[in-house]
């Protein structure tokens, strides 16, 4: 009896051990308890282009930034287009995307850009500004900001403004974003000010253009990429996870005498071969090969894609954001989810 009951003991011993090893394993080789791979889809869209906002396809999308407010000199901000109804039919396109207002633009009047210069650089007229900003996020039930100031609008005030910004936005659960050139920190940009930002999207795209018609060429190249990856990686100190690379949704028409901008959408309704081409004639633009080779690095160097700017794409199935959306999918990255193959 007690040599029956000693080998009971040790079988169930044994037994135990087993059990606990099986679910040991189980528990490593199960796909389920693997980390899952997230990547974000930014796509700008124009308050010139709300009028395409049904043919935009919100679902492969993470984050849409709306563009562009710019403040009146008493800090109010001004915005003509009917956002709300942006915001809600994104939404009910995608429940889950993040909506942001972006703030100023490449491109600025010289108003504009008295006014930011005037609210931003003096220390006493920030709070009106961050105001207004955090009244027109909460009446649009927005989820954040982003701060696209560039060149000589990046004045001695930025910094301060942004770390201001930051504070409120965190008080609010809000999310700051930034818009930055490819290869190129403005001097007025603190170490401080860069670190406040969630993420970075990189403008890897504007090589050249209109304001140099005797270089003409591609203005986004694969190269042009990596270096602008490189360069705040590597050289700025920003985690790769916090840089978003920027794929143009349009190219650059050489032909003498003026530059010209056409969309991708324009260009392959020239003819569907060049789909998946980067150059028509005297236009150089990125196609869906150069666009999947473009998530393909950002897949393994970075935390997304950005696009400028939805509305530019084509509409088909020659679809720009289709790519991405595909790419991304085929590399078992998660964006939205909520989007088939």
């Amino acid at each position: 009896m007690i040599k029956n009951k000693a080998l009971l003991g040790i079988l169930f011993f044994i037994s135990s051990l087993f059990s606990i090893y099986s679910a040991s394993t189980k528990k490593e080789t199960n796909p389920e308890n693997s980390k899952t791979k997230t990547a974000r889809v930014v796509g700008y869209l124009s308050s010139d282009n709300f009028n395409k906002m049904t043919s935009v396809p919100f679902c492969k999308l993470t984050h849409l930034n709306i563009a562009f407010a710019n403040p009146n000199k008493d800090g109010s901000l001004n915005f003509s287009a009917d956002i709300d109804a942006l915001i809600k039919y994104a939404k009910s396109v995608n429940p889950n995307i993040i909506i942001s207002i972006s703030l100023a633009g490449g491109v600025i009047s010289e108003e504009q850009a008295a006014n930011w210069s005037f609210l931003i650089d003096k220390p006493e007229n920030r709070p009106a500004l961050i105001q207004s900003i955090i009244n027109f996020v909460a009446l649009h039930h927005l989820d954040g900001v982003d701060v696209d100031l560039e060149w000589d609008a990046v004045t001695t005030g930025y910094s301060g403004f942004v770390l201001e910004l930051r504070k409120t936005l965190t008080e609010h659960k809000k999310l700051l974003t930034a818009a930055l050139p490819n290869n190129s920190r403005f001097d007025n940009i603190s170490s401080q000010a860069l670190n406040a930002f969630d993420f970075l999207n990189i403008m890897s795209y504007d090589g050249t253009g209109p304001w140099t018609p005797n270089n003409p060429g591609q203005h986004s190249s694969m190269s042009n990429a990596k270096d602008g990856i490189d360069f705040w990686h590597k050289l700025q100190n920003i985690p790769s996870e916090k840089l978003t690379l920027g794929v143009p949704f349009y190219g650059y028409n050489f032909t003498y005498p003026e530059v010209t901008s056409s969309t991708y959408g324009q260009i392959v309704e020239a003819g569907s071969q060049f789909a998946d081409q980067d150059e028509l004639g005297k236009t150089y633009y990125n196609g869906r090969p150069t666009i999947s080779q473009k998530v393909e690095f950002a897949s393994q160097n970075a935390g997304g894609i950005m696009i400028w700017e939805l509305a530019q794409d084509s509409f088909t199935e020659y679809s720009l954001l289709d790519v991405i959306h595909k790419k991304y999918t085929s590399l078992k990255f998660k964006t939205t989810g909520l989007c088939g193959n």
